[in-house]
């Protein structure tokens, strides 16, 4: 055993969230910057090293008092070379090399991993997945991202891909994704999927309907607009909300047939919906699983919020 301190950062579109926290994972301290992605982002790397030099100094720590750094990051991951690629929402076009650059930069051995997927170990660690072994995790934000821990590993896959959820075809003539095909899960079930499916069940709905009456006069809708309206029995809100559920439950039970995880956690913000959302998302998903499954497979909300992402990244490091 160790009680030796890890460091998790979340590296974002808009900011970088870094925290100290024990071998157990637990936050001792936090903090954030924000994320300068000028000249392609070539001062991030920079800002993160000198963040947690300015940290360890001012906290009267040293850098032998922890035993590394796990970053969760935007992009595709290169876990042999220590690199990411095609972070776009950082400005890193070309390939970056964060580990031997942050490990010269601190003194500590650094460990690098997707931004969902650090979300994933989070939550299993620490939130909903009650650290089992069998955890699937699907963010609902902007997009649809996944994370799949089976038998205590991360399924990273052969080109660092796996748990892409989002990309999983509900709808073969669905709408466009901007992956390149048509009726992927995010276009329906992320944040901008759902305003989506409102717009298109709208240019068809001709009943009475205060979620039809905004689009009409042209205001913008949220997310959280549609799933309010619908709690408040909004017909064409309910209509939308319940294809999404639906289209959600018939993947997520489906991912349940082939893992047999011991839960499925729904996190982002989406789920801010809470037990509106998981009821039914639960029905669904249960209405496509085999008997077996819906006896041992359980769907649950995440639990961590924003916490996810440190606590996931420093996991990557932890010391058993």
């Amino acid at each position: 055993m160790t009680d030796k301190k890890l460091i998790g950062v979340d590296l974002g579109g808009t900011t970088i969230k870094f925290a100290i926290l024990t071998d157990k994972g637990e936050i001792q301290q936090k903090w954030s910057i924000e994320t300068n992605i000028l000249s392609d982002g070539q001062l991030i790397i920079p800002d993160i090293i000198d963040s947690i030099n300015h940290h360890i100094e001012m906290y009267g720590m040293t850098s032998d008092q922890f035993d590394g750094i796990g970053l969760g990051s935007p992009g595709t991951i290169d876990h042999a070379k220590g690199t990411i690629k095609g972070a776009y929402n950082l400005n890193w076009t070309n390939e970056v090399y964060p580990v031997c650059d942050i490990e010269k930069g601190t003194g500590l051995p650094v460990t690098i991993e997707n931004d969902a997927n650090v979300a994933a170990l989070g939550e299993k660690w620490q939130g909903a997945g009650n650290n089992a072994d069998d955890v699937v995790f699907v963010t609902l934000g902007t997009g649809v991202g996944g994370g799949i821990i089976a038998n205590g590993k991360l399924i990273q896959g052969a080109n660092g891909a796996a748990g892409e959820i989002g990309h999983v075809t509900v709808d073969p003539n669905g709408f466009m994704c901007t992956c390149g095909k048509r009726g992927c899960l995010e276009t329906i079930a992320s944040a901008t999927g759902i305003v989506r499916v409102a717009r298109d069940r709208a240019s068809e709905y001709a009943g009475d309907s205060k979620l039809k009456a905004m689009l009409d006069d042209g205001q913008d809708i949220s997310a959280k607009d549609v799933f309010d309206l619908a709690k408040e029995d909004d017909d064409l809100a309910l209509i939308v909300v319940n294809y999404v559920c639906e289209s959600l439950g018939f993947v997520l039970g489906n991912i349940a047939n082939t893992l047999n995880p011991k839960y499925i956690v729904i996190g982002g913000g989406v789920s801010a919906a809470g037990d509106f959302l998981l009821n039914k998302v639960d029905k669904a998903m249960r209405k496509n699983e085999f008997a077996t499954i819906k006896d041992s497979t359980k769907l649950r909300l995440a639990s961590l919020g924003n916490g996810a992402g440190v606590i996931g990244a420093a996991s990557l490091i932890k010391v058993d």
